[in-house]
């Protein structure tokens, strides 16, 4: 017992006090590297390679034409994957996404071009199809008992084939080029204080929420990340959000689709990490049988978690659909699915749930989508970007399985 007693108290002068985190903000990050605690640094290093290869391999790839091309290409999948990442937090899949965007697409052509309907309400309706057909998903995974597997492969075919149906003979319907959908990915803000000025409202957004929250968690007595980090995270994320910025205003501006993304990052952000519906998420993921006992309603959860992520791909078909101005029986085909579940993980969602952010959705769809770019660039065969995006998927989800062991052998899982 006094062997036990004197472990205790020298383990209590090594733990830091709470409330207060490791002053170096070095050693914090090396810290959490040996711990598993990876974060976005592998993803965003792999990006770093990615853009250097193509690079020295094309003039034009890092180019202001290209880059924001390259900004409103990555939104109709990236805004799809964020509804992924929230299916995945929970250790489950949906393979309806791609059906389920390519619906919304023939929806909001149908009523908008063929039955008159005005564009607003189209897409309202379109939305909200998505919304139902993920509330009826998880209803026959929460309540019935379906697997989530099972369930939304199902809904792959069947939602595809009632896309097929409601295009009818025709199989193609064209949009208005001037109408409002077509401007979610076709408008630019050409004023340049308007990129300058969302970069700088990201960075100072973030220090401040960060700053506050690091005063919350002093206040509670809890470990929090020291000072110095939150200032090289802030000086970090102001040079790339200036530079993102500069290049955008050498081409056309800030896109208004790229605008509208950011947005959606940013809100389901802090839905999950800020309100108690996000903590329930995480909660599921981590472990059902212990939220269940904490009181947490496990299935109204579940069924919430599919209506986002079909709400979500309905979103991010209307703009797959507003890029090339219309409504075909190939949209939500292809590798359109893939490329959603991919960029989450790759992003850094688990696949055994419990860990990731919308952010992910982000990272993910920029190294996927500068792929395609750098590819057709070289007008290099489709099947080598496949080639390559499925071999840093496979790294993406090593690195996430040696983290967790890593995690695992800290106490940390």
């Amino acid at each position: 017992m006094t062997r036990q007693r004197e472990g205790e108290q020298a383990a209590r002068r090594t733990r830091p006090a709470p409330g207060r985190a490791d002053r170096n903000p070095l050693a914090a990050l090396k810290r959490r590297f040996h711990s598993g605690e990876l974060g976005s640094v592998p993803v965003v290093l792999g990006l770093l390679v990615v853009w250097i290869i193509f690079e020295s391999l094309n003039e034009n790839f890092l180019s202001p034409r290209n880059l924001s091309n390259l900004s409103v290409d990555i939104v109709g999948i990236g805004l799809i994957s964020t509804g992924v990442v929230f299916v995945l937090l929970l250790g489950e899949i949906d393979l309806s996404v791609g059906s389920v965007s390519g619906l919304a697409a023939a929806g909001f052509a149908v009523l908008n071009v063929n039955q008159g309907v005005p564009e607003g309400l189209a897409l309202v309706l379109a939305v909200l199809a998505g919304t139902v057909i993920g509330a009826v998903q998880g209803f026959f995974f929460a309540k019935v008992g379906v697997p989530a597997f099972v369930v939304t492969l199902a809904g792959l075919l069947g939602w595809n084939g009632l896309m097929l149906y409601i295009l009818g003979s025709a199989g193609t319907i064209n949009l208005d080029d001037q109408g409002l959908l077509a401007k979610l990915t076709g408008y630019y803000f050409t004023p340049v204080a308007a990129a300058y000025g969302l970069a700088a409202l990201g960075t100072a957004g973030y220090f401040l929420a960060s700053y506050q929250d690091v005063r919350r968690r002093r206040a509670a007595g809890v470990p929090a990340r020291p000072l110095g980090e939150i200032v090289l995270r802030t000086a970090v994320l102001a040079v790339v959000s200036l530079a993102a910025a500069f290049v955008l205003n050498q081409f056309q501006g800030l896109p208004l689709a790229l605008l509208i993304f950011l947005v959606f990052l940013v809100g389901l952000d802090q839905v999950l990490r800020r309100t108690p519906y996000g903590r329930m998420i995480f909660a599921l993921g981590g472990s059902v049988e212990a939220a269940r006992r904490t009181g947490i309603n496990v299935d109204l959860v579940r069924i919430s978690v599919f209506m986002v992520s079909g709400t979500m791909a309905a979103i991010g078909g209307l703009f797959l659909a507003s890029r090339v101005t219309s409504a075909t029986q190939t949209a939500g085909s292809g590798n359109l699915l893939m490329d959603a579940i991919a960029a989450a993980v790759i992003g850094g969602t688990s696949l055994f749930g419990g860990r990731g952010r919308t952010w992910s959705a982000l990272l993910g769809v920029l190294v996927i989508q500068s792929i395609a770019s750098g590819v057709a660039l070289m007008g290099i065969q489709t099947a080598v970007q496949f080639m390559i995006t499925g071999g840093v998927l496979l790294v993406a989800v090593v690195i996430d399985s040696l983290s967790r062991r890593a995690r695992r052998a800290h106490g940390r899982v």
